[in-house]
């Protein structure tokens, strides 16, 4: 069932198949109003109706779709001074707007943080996000955990 949070991958679209990015290809021809059919949009990317109706509900472009929203990411911390510090103030420099942050008691090592970040007026991409969140020393794992 689509709609879980552990429905959703980030993967590069260099591993995807044809059919998929070509469907996400239509579906931003049709909101861009480049074209007004679907039968328009297959057409123009080189997909036939049934590859488009099989994928449609299941592909969206992560930027497309968090962008000027709320992005919820659960990071995994070392539990070392300034780690989370070094977090907020990344989110910070890129003009991300810190909504809610939790954070469980740390175990093993280990402290479990959420943060839910609104991505209006942020520079750069979600993907440029997480990627720079993933490259601060201690920051153990990362996973989005919920858009609006």
């Amino acid at each position: 069932m689509i709609g879980k949070t552990n429905d959703f991958l980030i993967v590069s679209k260099d591993i995807l198949p044809e059919a998929i990015i070509k469907t996400a290809k239509a579906k931003e021809l049709l909101v861009k109003g480049d074209v007004y059919t679907i039968n328009d949009a297959v057409e123009k990317v080189g997909l036939s109706r049934s590859a488009y109706y099989k994928y449609k509900d299941g592909v969206f472009p992560f930027y497309e779709a968090s962008r000027e929203k709320i992005v919820t990411i659960s990071l995994s911390l070392d539990n070392k001074a300034g780690v989370l510090s070094y977090v907020l103030n990344f989110i910070a420099s890129v003009k991300g707007n810190v909504l809610t942050i939790n954070q469980g008691i740390p175990l093993q090592g280990i402290a479990n943080v959420s943060v839910s970040i609104e991505t209006a007026g942020m520079e750069g991409t979600p993907e440029n996000l997480i990627s720079g969140l993933g490259s601060i020393d201690g920051v153990r794992k990362i996973e989005v955990i919920g858009q609006t």
